[in-house]
Order: structure tokens, then sequence, then C-alpha cells
């Protein structure tokens, strides 16, 4: 990992005009001192927002486009429309090189947050003079946002170093952790921010720091990837209980994705409104001109494609995707995603990017139901999503297999194009040919990747980061 990346603590938790943007406070006119940082409530709130402002300030950063478009294309959800741009070419072929600088944010970035997250862990441990409940909050949410690092650090690469101090000696040199031993990391973390968190947001109803309720949902995710079903099973209807959230029905689908939306968990605020920008997703995804749009990113289509693998009438499709058609000879028809609805607006900032959504608590729950053959249970949850997006329930599958199939389809529909979400299923699930050493991506990607091979499950380790730490070893199938 990048020595530089690490600057000192004052540097990092230096606050900027883009952290009044989420709490009511007056930004200090120089940079904080790291021992003066953690004093008072103002000061060691807007240390914990300034990593959540920075996550999003960008276009193709690693918490707005960067993780999402990797995990589409590296699945089967879409592609990119142009050519001319090798490094998302790579992606979309599963040949990434180590040299390609998204597969360096994807590295680099995390570990920045976290080293920044280990600072306020130490500093909130070190303070006597905040007070309890805010002291408590911020703990959670540093360990929150720690897990989440964690998490999609280790459902792209693998094993990677597991850091948990600022001692910048030690660690520029750390090998790579087994999974197993991050995950154990990750658990530890979600349960005790969970244990700190508030379960409401703050006064005003924006979503945009993480409640009881994202700690929840992400310690569900986390216990469901490592096949403790019970668990995840528990921790799912823990959230789906919460009377914070609900799923928006009908026409009020298309207000999912606004800020402060009911069926948030926890959202990115907008930082950068340049130009009249909503969200990145939107800015990128959406036609400048609906009128005669053309889109970038187009849905797979075809055979293994995603387009077809939307049910008639399913209002997902209806309300998320738009279409148009090309002025080629013969025109051509292509859809994208239109989850996000605003490029640019004049009328201000109504979307935030969503990070974690309450409808995946019921897929959640009704995976892990299924996986402990509560195979009525599971559908039922399954229904619950079908009847929102206006189709009917699914027939009780027969047995876990078949279950799994179901929850494979209402996952990849529902979720497409947020966060990876299909992309880390096809790699975490098994293949249904029974061969142990296959995934489901190995079953399913072929048919849209004509040249896939199995060992593109893992991204290959940075070449910046193992220039500078001879201790990183590089994924089976990467020089």
């Amino acid at each position: 990992m990048k020595t530089n990346i690490y600057l000192t603590l004052a540097i990092l938790l230096t606050l900027t005009v883009s952290c009044k943007k989420f709490v009511e406070v007056e930004p200090p006119r120089t940079e904080l001192a790291s021992q003066s940082v953690f004093v008072n409530d103002k000061t060691a709130t807007a240390a914990m927002v300034g990593v959540y402002s920075d996550m999003n300030a960008y276009n193709y950063f690693y918490a707005n486009l960067v993780t999402m478009f990797m995990g589409g294309m590296n699945a089967d959800e879409f592609t990119y429309a142009l050519t001319s741009t090798a490094e998302w070419e790579e992606f979309k072929n599963n040949k990434v090189l180590p040299s390609n600088r998204f597969v360096g944010q994807l590295w680099s970035e995390p570990y920045d947050y976290i080293y920044r997250t280990n600072a306020i862990v130490e500093g909130l441990t070190a303070s006597t003079t905040l007070s309890a409940a805010v002291k408590d909050q911020l703990m959670g949410e540093a360990k929150f946002m720690r897990a989440f690092l964690y998490f999609y650090l280790v459902n792209t690469f693998g094993d990677v170093p597991l850091i948990l101090n600022t001692d910048v000696r030690t660690n520029t040199d750390l090998p790579r952790t087994p999974v197993a031993q991050v995950y154990n990391s990750i658990l530890a973390d979600l349960v005790a921010a969970k244990s700190l968190l508030n379960i409401n947001y703050p006064t005003g109803g924006a979503r945009t720091r993480p409640t009881r309720g994202a700690a929840g949902l992400l310690l569900a995710r986390a216990y469901l990837y490592t096949g403790n079903n019970a668990q995840a099973e528990i921790e799912a209807t823990e959230v789906i209980n919460n009377q914070n959230y609900k799923l928006l029905q009908g026409a009020d689908m298309n207000k999912t994705f606004l800020k402060n939306s009911e069926e948030a968990v926890w959202q990115l605020q907008v930082v950068n409104e340049g130009g009249g920008r909503n969200t990145w997703e939107g800015f990128t995804f959406v036609p400048a001109n609906l009128a005669a749009p053309v889109a970038y990113y187009r849905l797979t289509k075809g055979t293994g494609g995603l387009v077809d693998a939307f049910e008639a009438n399913d209002l997902r499709k209806a309300n998320w995707t738009g279409v148009y058609t090309t002025s080629a000879v013969p025109p051509l028809t292509h859809t994208y995603p239109y989850k996000y609805k605003i490029r640019t607006s004049t009328a201000g900032v109504n979307e935030y990017s969503m990070v974690l959504r309450f409808a995946e608590a019921y897929l959640i729950r009704a995976e892990a139901r299924t996986q402990q053959n509560k195979l009525q249970l599971g559908k039922e949850d399954l229904d619950v999503i079908r009847l929102r997006a206006g189709l009917g329930p699914v027939a009780l599958p027969t047995s876990i297999a078949a279950g799994m199939l179901l929850v494979e389809q209402e996952r990849r529909v529902e979720l497409f194009t947020e966060w990876g979400h299909r992309w880390y299923d096809l790699k975490r699930w098994k293949s249904v040919t029974g061969d142990a050493t296959k995934t489901r991506a190995d079953d399913v990607l072929p048919l849209t990747k004509p040249n896939w091979k199995s060992t593109a499950i893992l991204m290959p380790v940075p070449s910046d980061a193992r220039k500078t730490n001879n201790a990183l070893t590089q994924n089976l199938g990467y020089f």
C-alpha cells in the first residue's frame, strides 16, 4: 500500500466547506491539530462526516461510479457503448490488468478512508470531553464505515491487509490477511456499531448518516455471505420490523431514489452540485437529451442479458429502465439504467446516491430462509418484492436449489446497477453443476462473455500497491 496515502491526522481531518452540508457546523478557518479534533462535539462530528463528503465529491470515485460500474460490467448487467475507453473494456471482457487505474482506486481509496476511520476511533477512545451520546454515535459510525470498506475490499480482492490502527510504519508492509479473519473483523465492528448507533435519523429526516438500521442491514448481508443463514435471518427481520422503512408501491416506485426516501437505509448526500448535478449516477447514466437520447451505458440483451431477464409487466423494468432507438440502418433499440431520473436540474437537489436500500432486507431474509429449507417463508419474502413490482407470487419451490434460483432472479432484477450486487452474488454462490471448484459466475457469465475465465472472480492486486509493499502477493491468473 502506498505510504504516501497516509497523511498526518491533522491534514486528513481538515474540514472543508463541503462538510457543512452534513451538519450545522461552521468549519474552522485553519487545519485542526489532531489533539484538538476530539475536544468538542462539533469538530468531532465534522471529522466523521468529512469522510462521507469526500467519498462522493467527484465523478468516478470509489463510492459513486467505480464500485457500481466495475460490478455491473464485470457481471452481465451493462456494457459501455464507446470502445475508446480501454480500461472499461477490460472490465467488460473480464481481462483487467493490475495497472488499470480504476482497480487502483478500488484499493487505494478505501484504504485512505480506513486510515481516517481508524484515526477517528483512536481519537474518540482517547477523548474525555465529548458528550456520551455524540461519542457513542460517532464511534458507531466509524466502526460501521470501517466494516463497510473492508466488506468491499475483501469481496473485490479476496485476502487484503487488515489495518485497524494508524501506525504507518507497521502497516506499510503488511501482508494480505485471510478472508475469514477480515470477515471476523467486519462482523465485530458491525455488532459494535449496531449497539452504539441511534435507531432514528437526525432531526430533519436526512438519511446520510448511518443508523442502527444501516449497521443491521450490512450485518445481515455479512452473515449471509459467510454462510450464517440463521443469524442473517434474525438481523434482516429486525431491519424489516424497523418502522423507519417501507417499500414504495405503484407510481411511488419512482420516488425510491429521491433524497430521504422512505426506502433509503443509507444515502450519500450530494456534495458537488456544479452544473445542476444531483447524483453522479444520474449524471452518468441518464442521457443528456431525453427527447433524443443516446446512453453510453446499455443493459445487456439477448441470451443471458439483463433486458430479457425481466418478466412481462414488471414495474421495475417500466420504472427503472429507459429505452431509445438509434438512427442506424436498420435502427437498434437499447435499454439504459433509469433508477436515477435526474441528470441535471435547475430545481435544486432532489436525489441522493443510494448505498443501502430497504428491499435488500427482504431479499437477504428470503435467501437465508431458503438456505435453511424454510421454503414457504422464503417464498413469502420474495412475493413481497414481486407484489411491489406488479407481479404475482412464485410457486412454492420443491428444493433449496429451486428456491435459490428464484432468489437469484429477484436479486438480479431488483438490485441491478446498485453497488455491484449481481457481481458479488455470482462470485459467492456455488455452481449448480455440482463442481465444487466452480462458482455461479462460471455457469452464467459464459452466456455473455465467451472468453470468461474462473480466475476473473477476483480483481488483480494493483501494480502500484505491490510496488510499494513487497509483502503483497498477486491473485491467481494475474501477473
